[in-house]
């Protein structure tokens, strides 16, 4: 069997996640190559060192520059902070590297195009490129896409899609590079929101043509992390600092949105409303979108992600009704490799889905979804939302960020 030998660079949340997926998918599913988890990159040696020994990858190192140049290297798997995306993505595909890389994309409109179309130029050699919306692949909401395909819902009215969290609620948690621009790009809007724009285009099949919005910053100075005297720097470690406490040294500026709240209109016509905090308190991972139809409506909650609610407006009225519909029959996708009907999948299983996909799709010499040109368009969005709220919530169009004439 064909073996594809994987480098990972960065090591914090995400590189366990998809650690996870890289170590998981060759035992569950019967994939056409055997991925190889052959190294992972991070600056601080002993700390990457130990990631490795804990996650199962075979060695450690500290520049990725380095081993994205050695020849016994497959994929590139970009699990850095924003900043750091196009320049890695962009060397990694020139070297002929298949990539896969966390969302979004970039931190900006321009360095999502230059990726966009490094992927272009690769896929034209056999290259794939991936950008990691996980949700996608998570049984329920790939269920759920299928089902508006199939035209469950009829002609698509309005959706409706959030994301809220309530993790920087308290005022006193410190900055982390996810609060600060330079290294994340943007915050709510970008971290999860992005998730919730991705979503509604994903099942709907729809683009987001123009949208009108608003983001805020709710606590705007934050205590240092220990150690630091500017904030937390791009650390290696994801949410490092995010459940501890301040040094005690000073405060620094959240330079990200904490909220955004935005209303879309897609290219069919139909309208959309959407949300994306930090700050809604009890709400601790709480990614929900529902999809309403002339024919019916169907909901999804990815804090009960084996499910999903389904409403049949064709039905008699006496047995109208949202219905839940466990997702967890061999029918169902990506299912029939895990275990027996009713026995529950995680948040984890998303990831060796991903890893599925992208393997798959790598010996098939297929582009597997998400695709950079559709984290391109994710971040046309995100662009036009921030653009929106500096111009008073003006209608801004997607593709050029400019406002929309009032009609």
């Amino acid at each position: 069997m064909k073996t594809l030998r994987v480098a990972m660079i960065g090591y914090g949340f995400m590189g366990a996640a998809h650690s996870q997926g890289w170590r998981t998918a060759p035992r569950v599913f019967d994939l056409p190559a055997e991925p190889e988890m052959a190294v992972i990159v991070g600056r601080n040696a002993g700390a990457v060192a130990a990631a490795a020994s804990k996650w199962g990858w075979a060695e450690s190192a500290t520049d990725w520059r380095d081993v994205i140049a050695r020849d016994d290297i497959d994929v590139v798997d970009i699990v850095t902070p924003g900043d750091s995306h196009a320049e890695i993505a962009i060397a990694a595909l020139e070297a002929g590297k298949h990539v896969l890389c966390e969302k979004p994309l970039a931190n900006t409109v321009a360095e999502a195009e230059a990726m966009a179309e490094a992927a272009e130029r690769a896929a034209a050699r056999g290259i794939q490129a991936m950008v990691g919306f996980t949700y996608r692949r998570v049984p329920a909401v790939t269920f759920l896409r299928n089902l508006i395909a199939e035209g469950a819902v009829g002609t698509i009215n309005q959706v409706r899609a959030s994301y809220r969290q309530d993790w920087l609620v308290d005022p006193e948690m410190p900055l982390a590079w996810r609060l600060q621009k330079e290294h994340a790009g943007s915050g709510a809007l970008g971290d999860i929101g992005a998730h919730a724009i991705d979503l509604a285009q994903f099942v709907t099949g729809l683009n987001l043509e123009k949208v009108s919005g608003v983001i805020d910053t709710i606590v705007k100075e934050r205590p240092l992390l220990k150690g630091s005297t500017s904030g937390s720097g791009p650390s290696d470690t994801g949410l490092s600092g995010a459940a501890g406490v301040g040094s005690g040294v000073g405060s620094g500026q959240v330079t990200v949105d904490d909220i955004a709240i935005f209303t879309g209109r897609f290219e069919s016509g139909a309208l959309a409303s959407f949300e994306a905090t930090r700050f809604a308190t009890g709400r601790k991972n709480a990614l929900q979108i529902e999809v309403s139809g002339d024919k019916g409506a169907l909901a999804f909650d990815l804090e009960d992600l084996n499910s999903v609610q389904f409403y049949d407006r064709t039905a008699p009225a006496d047995r109208q009704g949202f219905r839940k519909v466990l997702v967890t029959e061999a029918e169902h996708p990506y299912v029939s490799a895990w275990w027996p009907a009713g026995h529950m999948l995680g948040y984890e299983h998303g990831f060796s889905h991903q890893v599925k996909d992208l393997v798959e799709g790598i010996v098939g010499g297929s582009a597997p979804h998400s695709s950079f040109a559709d984290g391109l368009r994710v971040q046309r969005v995100l662009d036009a939302v921030e653009r929106s709220s500096e111009n008073d919530s003006a209608w801004t169009r997607v593709a050029a960020g400019v406002p929309v004439p009032a009609s």
